[in-house]
């Protein structure tokens, strides 16, 4: 049995397809049964409920040889070392406790940046907390997702730009969300590993925001171009939409690491992801940017 988190989500959702695709029985978590995709639900068994919750992973685990894990966000919380930690510490506890011998988590690129990098920083102190399991651990360690575009389709739309802080002549490591489901489910179902190791997994490109919005453009059909946002006034920006003063500090850190180059180091040992940004462009990007899309 293969317990996932978040099965409703970008990344959990196509994970829980490629393993029942594989034939694998799944026990999904979830707090809400009924955004589960239809196609899923009858074929899955479900405990409703939060996985920050120990009476739920007491429901969950039981029987579980595997368990795939990630934090969902929330940009409300204190703070995001907490919301991280308040995961991990109960997952780290129910993994013990029921004995579950695999866990792949998603994590962040980037372990041992020396400086504070905000959300980053709560993924990597996830990790840690998670290996006091004692079970195998792969921390799925991955960089800008190019789903993260979709938060600005109104922009690209509307405006014909997209809108990042890093400098537009610096390249930026991305990732498809379904190259991390693939990798997880190919650790899954081929539990061989052991040991405790954090996984660098990196699209193959390595294109700079200009080069994005190139890209962007050939594939949509119309021009879109970069603009530099100074993270003074992305902070400013994220305040105007009711981020509390840690959360908006959580963000602006791990996006002055990014700035800063924490991705660098794995970038040169990354396993290689087979998305390239252009094929989804293609594929992902270019129908969602439709003028009837979502």
């Amino acid at each position: 049995m293969i317990v996932v988190t978040t099965p409703t989500g970008r990344i959990g959702g196509q994970l829980v397809r490629r393993l029942l695709d594989r034939d694998e029985d799944v026990r999904v978590v979830v707090r809400d049964p009924a955004r589960l995709d239809g196609t899923v639900r009858g074929r899955v068994e479900i405990v409703g409920g939060s996985h920050d919750d120990p009476a739920v992973l007491d429901r969950a685990l039981p029987g579980a040889s595997a368990l795939f894990w990630l934090v969902p966000p929330n940009p409300r919380a204190s703070s995001a070392a907490e919301h991280y930690l308040g995961f991990a510490r109960v997952g780290a506890d129910a993994v013990a406790r029921h004995g579950v011998g695999h866990v792949v988590g998603v994590s962040s690129a980037g372990h041992g940046w020396p400086t504070p990098a905000g959300v980053l920083s709560a993924a990597f102190a996830m990790d840690a907390e998670l290996g006091r399991s004692g079970a195998a651990y792969r921390a799925l360690s991955v960089p800008f997702f190019m789903e993260n575009l979709f938060g600005q389709l109104d922009a690209i739309r509307e405006q014909g730009a997209f809108h990042l802080t890093g400098a537009a002549d610096r390249p930026l490591p991305t990732i498809a969300t379904r190259d991390i489901a693939g990798t997880a489910a190919d650790l899954l179902t081929d539990r061989s590993w052991s040991g405790q190791e954090d996984l660098p997994l990196f699209g193959p490109d390595r294109l700079t925001p200009d080069g994005m919005a190139e890209v962007i453009s050939q594939e949509i059909g119309r021009p879109v171009a970069y603009h530099r946002m100074s993270l003074d006034d992305f902070a400013s920006l994220s305040r105007s939409r009711g981020l509390h003063d840690q959360a908006v500090r959580d963000v602006t850190e791990a996006f002055a690491a990014h700035d800063d180059g924490i991705y660098d180091k794995d970038w040169t040992i990354a396993h290689t992801a087979p998305t390239d940004f252009r094929t989804w462009c293609r594929e992902v990007l270019k129908p969602a940017a439709d003028p009837q899309g979502p």
